[in-house]
């Protein structure tokens, strides 16, 4: 049984960063996804890949991998660079705008 532990990235959907900030034990499928034939859905007899653990912080889930003999990789978070702009969204609006509006 092999698990991964990783901080979830942000979604491309959301400029926010919620659910970003646990961490996360995954354990990888043991055996690849079968395709039903009655109904052509995908699934797998594997019930680990199901399960999703969160943790405050990446000692306490190591700890937790550790003490139940699971093995697991670590995958460190990547930074990302902030994206602040000067004015920011109200810029859009300011009266004194250098430029004709365009939208």
């Amino acid at each position: 049984m092999r698990a991964r532990i990783f901080k979830p990235a942000k979604t491309a959907m959301s400029s926010g960063t919620a659910k970003t900030r646990d961490w996360v034990l995954e354990f990888v499928p043991d055996t690849p996804r079968e395709i039903d034939p009655l109904t052509g859905w995908t699934g797998s007899r594997d019930t680990q890949a199901q399960v999703r653990l969160s943790f405050e912080s990446r000692e306490e889930a190591e700890d937790y991998a550790r003490d139940r003999g699971i093995d697991y990789v670590v995958l460190r978070p990547q930074k990302r660079k902030t994206n602040i702009r000067a004015g920011g969204y109200g810029e859009n609006f300011a009266t004194n705008r250098r430029g004709a509006w365009t939208h």
